[in-house]
């Protein structure tokens, strides 16, 4: 199980392996990459992780860099075709379009937080949101995501519960971590 600082939510329905939670506002470092579903995930990682370890710029000493406590999960979706409207990196709205996304420290604001050296991250605060999501273990391969994905929208429809937009994918663990120990989410926002 990570040990790491996750975003604040409350958990308002619970259905087995599907919770409906309310999410406190938070703010995330993202990046988008144009590669197939996984390697668009490991590229980000290292860009984004560059940004955690040192690859920015201290507001209150602009000379020194600072290090960010890593957090979890590491978030990924389709990327939106408005994205691209805020990064350098043109995106069409398919699915080999992919943001992720990791979760500052809750110690830190917009105003506090390091600036990225690397063009290609943005600092976002996101509003506190509504998802359904369903928890499994393993590796979470592009079939076991869909597979968790459809079972989570059958939920929904069952539950005559609108989705909004597209599913996100969290990761929470290191890839040492043994497959049977994982822990992954598939969230959809509802209203």
């Amino acid at each position: 199980m990570s040990k790491s600082e996750e975003p604040k939510y409350i958990v308002l329905q619970s259905y087995g392996d599907i919770e409906i939670r309310q999410y406190e506002p938070k703010i995330v470092a993202e990046t988008v990459v144009k590669a197939e579903r996984g390697k668009a995930n490991n590229d980000a990682f290292g860009i984004l992780a560059g940004y955690i370890f040192g690859q920015n710029l201290s507001v209150t000493q602009p000379q020194k860099s600072e290090k960010l406590a890593m957090t979890a999960p590491v978030m990924q979706q389709v990327a939106d075709p408005a994205i691209a409207l805020t990064t350098s990196v043109t995106q069409t709205g398919d699915q080999n379009n992919w943001a992720v996304q990791f979760f500052m420290p809750s110690t830190y604001s917009m105003a506090t937080l390091p600036k990225p050296k690397d063009e290609r991250i943005t600092l976002k605060e996101l509003p506190g949101n509504k998802v359904a999501a369903i928890r499994f273990s393993g590796n979470a391969g592009d079939k076991q995501l869909q597979e968790q994905e459809a079972k989570l929208r059958d939920f929904l429809i069952q539950q005559g519960i609108e989705a909004k937009g597209t599913a996100t994918y969290a990761f929470y663990d290191s890839p040492f971590t043994l497959p049977m120990l994982k822990r992954n989410e598939v969230m959809i926002e509802i209203p």
